[in-house]
């Protein structure tokens, strides 16, 4: 073995003992404790924990049939015409994304209340107000305001679904007089299968697990509430670990499910669109539909921001369509208040960190098994890959149960002392897979031609990577860079179930605690969730137009 080769196969090693400590060390350390019969047991016996387990699979398949109903139809008005404003219709399908769903609910709360926007114009046309988050309203309601947040997802995997497919299959179905739907269903939808378990599988284990939304709406027979609510008897009531295991189990069958009803060969029925772009222009007022479209599902996704821009600044909104008076007290007051500040200062440094490891893990990553393609990369590549497959709930409990069990964890990993590097480590782990992705999509892309053309001229390995390969990959570095901080700085599990101490709170945390004060608390976490989407929505805007359609690789298992 050459020195060269030596030292790729210990920086790769690196990158996989990174990985097993924490991402698999955290998965083991819960099923460790939680795989046990009569845990396990009393988990299926009692009613409360079967309600959540069934609410939450409920969520998740009325949410991701949603998002299907949502992403399909725009997808494929997106891939098959021309109409205005084409260009920013596909950025505006990127604005759910600037804001967690739970942050979102603040918003949602005083569309839907009792004495919301809805209700309010219910009573003056003389219909009753409607419960919507109250009893089976508020399951509709979680379910609404996650498909609104996690739709992009599925639609940017079909987006570049259907770019890969060759629109000459098309052209031979309707020349052998297949109409629209035999065509849709025999050849479009069969070879959008890729692109549909990329963003399905994802979007049902996200609304599967997902803790803020919830947790926000009061909707606490959920099995993420459900274990979040059982942190504070973790060291004398171990069935929070049983219930993590559980939703670990059901996550991967899930996920295996829908694998193999949708994937089957799919992998290998996607065809390199050869033939050009097949949008076709639209005559008259009707090429003017697709961007009313577009821009009606994008009002409706933005409605929860909306409404939380419009919370922070009014005075009263209250039994009002519209508010009543404005102001920047909110403003001002999420200043003054003393966990604030500190908790932006947090999370910047946390996010920094976690950037920081996920980038050089990342780039590490995608290299072995891109260009140095050693032997054991393309596990160290699944392995990096797995944290869109695991909840986020999952590897967060497996760190608070480190801390408890191991001596060593807990003296460099303690949530109650400083939860500094467990909240880096772990926000890494979590966005390790968009700088992956990002990365390996750029070397992909790029010809190995000009590196051997640098070696041919006497440039060391070294050298070409210096100056050759990372550079042309540097747009790819950045954006998962942009990617992992700025997601990093809006983490929700990790968060709520890491940061104890009001000294630490990272931002999310601090819109949950300031939520929850009566009074002026919601008008002060709405002002606190404004910035945080003006921070979230530029770094988007700056990702999306470095990677153009090509981001959705980002959202890719």
């Amino acid at each position: 073995m050459t020195p060269l080769r030596f030292i790729q196969y210990l920086l790769l090693g690196a990158v996989a003992l990174f990985l097993l400590l924490f991402l698999v060390g955290p998965v083991y350390t819960v099923v460790e404790v939680g795989l046990d019969w009569q845990l396990l047991r009393e988990v299926f016996r009692s009613y409360i924990y079967v309600e959540g387990l069934w609410n939450s699979f409920l969520i998740a398949l009325v949410t991701t049939g949603m998002v299907f109903v949502i992403s399909l139809p725009l997808a494929l008005l997106y891939d098959r015409y021309e109409f205005p404003l084409k260009s920013w219709c596909s950025l505006l399908m990127m604005l759910p994304m600037i804001l967690p769903p739970f942050v979102g609910a603040l918003g949602f709360q005083q569309i839907l209340g009792h004495y919301g926007v809805v209700n309010t114009l219910l009573v003056r046309m003389g219909f009753p107000a409607v419960d919507f988050l109250g009893g089976e309203g508020r399951f509709w309601s979680v379910c609404l305001i996650e498909a609104l947040h996690l739709y992009p997802i599925l639609y940017l995997n079909l987006v570049t679904a259907l770019g890969n497919v060759d629109p000459a299959l098309n052209e031979a179905g309707r020349n052998l007089g297949a109409g629209w739907w035999m065509r849709f269903t025999r050849i479009t939808l069969p070879l959008l299968k890729p692109g549909i378990l990329a963003g399905g599988s994802i979007v049902l284990v996200w609304s599967f697990t997902e803790l803020g939304t919830p947790l926000m709406f009061g909707y606490n027979r959920t099995t993420a509430v459900q274990i979040f609510n059982g942190i504070m008897e973790l060291e004398t009531n171990p069935v929070p670990y049983a219930l993590v295991v559980v939703m670990l189990f059901f996550a991967a069958v899930m996920y295996l499910a829908g694998k193999f009803a949708l994937g089957g060969n799919a992998a290998n029925s996607s065809v390199k669109g050869c033939a050009g772009s097949s949008a076709l222009p639209l005559a008259g007022w009707r090429r003017f539909l697709p961007t009313a479209a577009f821009l009606l599902v994008s009002f409706l996704a933005a409605l929860p921001h909306i409404a939380l821009v419009l919370t922070a600044f009014t005075m009263r909104w209250y039994g009002t369509v519209l508010p009543e008076g404005f102001t920047l007290l909110h403003f001002e007051n999420a200043l003054s208040n003393k966990v604030v500040v500190p908790s932006i200062i947090n999370s910047l440094r946390y996010a920094l960190l976690a950037m920081l490891f996920a980038v050089a893990a990342g780039v590490l990553t995608a290299l072995a098994a891109v260009r140095w393609k050693l032997r054991g990369s393309a596990l160290a590549d699944l392995l990096a890959m797995l944290p869109l497959a695991v909840p986020g709930i999952v590897i967060a409990f497996g760190f608070l149960g480190m801390s408890v069990k191991y001596r060593w964890a807990a003296e460099y990993f303690n949530p109650v002392e400083n939860p500094m590097w467990l909240l880096a480590v772990a926000y890494a782990v979590r966005r390790l897979p968009y700088v992956v992705r990002s990365v390996s999509a750029g070397l992909e892309q790029t010809p190995e031609e000009l590196e051997n053309a640098a070696r041919n001229c006497g440039a060391g390995p070294w050298r070409v990577l210096r100056k050759i390969t990372l550079p042309l990959v540097l747009a790819n570095v950045i954006v998962g860079a942009l990617f992992a901080f700025s997601f990093s700085m809006l983490e929700v599990s990790d968060s709520l179930i890491l940061a104890q101490k009001a000294q630490y709170y990272p931002i999310t945390r601090a819109i949950y605690e300031l939520s929850q004060i009566l009074g002026s608390g919601a008008y002060i976490a709405c002002a606190f969730g404004v910035w945080a989407m003006l921070f979230l929505a530029a770094t988007l805007a700056a990702a999306g137009a470095m990677l153009g359609r090509k981001i959705g690789s980002i959202f890719r298992l």
